[in-house]
């Protein structure tokens, strides 16, 4: 999609020469087509988009005729901001010259230009991996909300372009603000980040409503700047009076540290609290704790990949997901007895998640192929992959079999994005053997 160019390259001069107008004016008919049929009432109409769906729902928003919205990843902060990786927390923090159709866009047609204008109660739903909310650059939005307008945000933890542990909240937010019912909906917790007397950083969380909470699940990072990139730890939060607090290691105190909560109530609501981020030398007296933990190594099934950051996917899944969208991924553990294939017969097989469709190469020594991710939004998807289909283009020969390959590496097809795609549960299959379990 085009934005702030032309077909030819030339910035806009005209927020109508942007594709986003034009969706914009299809999603405007659609809402007025929706109010002229006879069996809705449009007195009580409301709005949920995913993806590129999400980001129109902020310009949507400011419609009279919409009660509520709920963006889902979309939020804006990609033109400019994430194409030019102007990361919040990027050290050091530069902001390159604007074109005049960069001006132009974030001025006239971004989701976050129409933030101050939105007049729909608005529920944010996001995975902190994704690739298109923009992490804490995307929560930026909420400061520019008019007073007075109902807004909450929700983030899953390892989330990639997947909210499935927070979907309930999409029905409640559509039925409290759409359909007028009494629906609990708890204030936005306060957070921190502090040292404690030894100098180790701490996230402290003040939650509202304390005696209907359920559950705190908090988590934290490391220096990472790209919110894709970040590997989110567990942490374990103790109550201290109306406090929850979490110490959270550091290996490096001259290194920001990132750490959010997601509050869970006894209604099932998620509301998550702000993005929290702080250098522990800027502190005070602060202390270096952490320990270096081993490569990850997936889930077991061929070992340490590079370039790789541990996220989840729909369904709880953990994999990972690339994070060189140049030199893309690989393992060099095939060689070894506990990593190699079990068989002349046995077949590459993994799961996938992903979103957009992708054309990756996957290569084993000077043997390859081409293998077609495709798109689905509500599962994991598994391909097989046997040997005879990789060819050496030299001699245009096909690899015999896995069992004495060495390393197998993924990289994107020119034009293609490996970075957008979640990977899980590589393993080898004999022919006609069952796939690994959904779960």
């Amino acid at each position: 999609m085009v934005h702030d160019r032309t077909l030819d390259g030339k910035s806009i001069t005209d927020p109508r020469q942007s594709a986003d107008y034009v969706w914009l004016a299809i999603a405007r008919r659609a809402l007025s087509y929706l109010e002229q049929q006879t069996e809705v009432d449009k007195t009580r109409l409301g709005a949920i988009g995913y993806s590129y769906g999400g980001t129109l729902m902020w310009a949507l928003g400011t419609d009279p005729r919409l009660k509520a919205i709920v963006p889902h990843f979309g939020i804006g902060w990609i033109e400019y901001w994430r194409n030019n990786a102007v990361w919040m927390y990027k050290v050091p923090y530069v902001e390159p010259p604007k074109t005049p159709g960069e001006e132009l866009f974030l001025a006239t047609m971004a989701p976050e230009a129409y933030v101050p204008y939105v007049t729909a109660a608005t529920l944010y739903l996001n995975g902190s991996n994704d690739h298109h909310g923009c992490g804490e650059r995307g929560l930026e939005s909420f400061k520019r909300f008019a007073r007075g307008v109902p807004w909450s945000f929700a983030v899953q933890a390892r989330g990639h372009h997947n909210t499935d542990k927070l979907d309930q909240d999409t029905k409640m937010w559509l039925e409290k603000y759409v359909l007028g019912k009494d629906i609990f909906w708890p204030a936005h917790p306060k957070s921190e980040i502090k040292l404690d007397a030894d100098g180790v950083p701490e996230l402290r969380v003040t939650p509202a409503s304390p005696e209907r909470l359920q559950k705190v699940e908090m988590y934290y990072a490391q220096k990472e700047p790209v919110c894709m990139n970040r590997i989110w730890r567990d942490l374990t939060p103790v109550k201290q009076g109306s406090t929850w607090i979490a110490k959270m290691p550091v290996l490096n105190v001259n290194d920001y540290v990132f750490g959010y909560a997601n509050l869970i109530y006894d209604t099932t609501v998620v509301r998550s609290t702000d993005f929290n981020a702080a250098i522990p030398a800027k502190l005070g007296n602060a202390k270096a704790t952490d320990t270096v933990t081993a490569l990850y190594t997936g889930d077991g099934g061929l070992g340490a990949w590079s370039n790789v950051v541990e996220t989840e996917g729909i369904g709880g899944i953990k994999g990972f997901r690339c994070t060189d969208n140049k030199l893309g991924t690989g393992t060099e553990l095939t060689s070894k007895a506990e990593w190699r294939a079990t068989s002349p017969e046995a077949q590459l097989a993994f799961k996938f998640y992903c979103t957009q469709p992708q054309t990756l190469i996957l290569t084993a020594g000077d043997f390859a192929t081409e293998i077609e991710i495709t798109a689905a939004e509500d599962r994991w998807q598994e391909m097989t992959v046997p040997a005879n289909k990789l060819l050496n283009p030299a001699n245009q020969r096909h690899l015999a079999s896995w069992k004495g390959v060495a390393g197998i590496h993924l990289k994107p097809k020119a034009g293609a994005d490996i970075t957008k795609v979640l990977f899980a549960k590589f393993n080898w299959l004999l022919p006609g053997q069952a796939p690994a379990p959904k779960n």
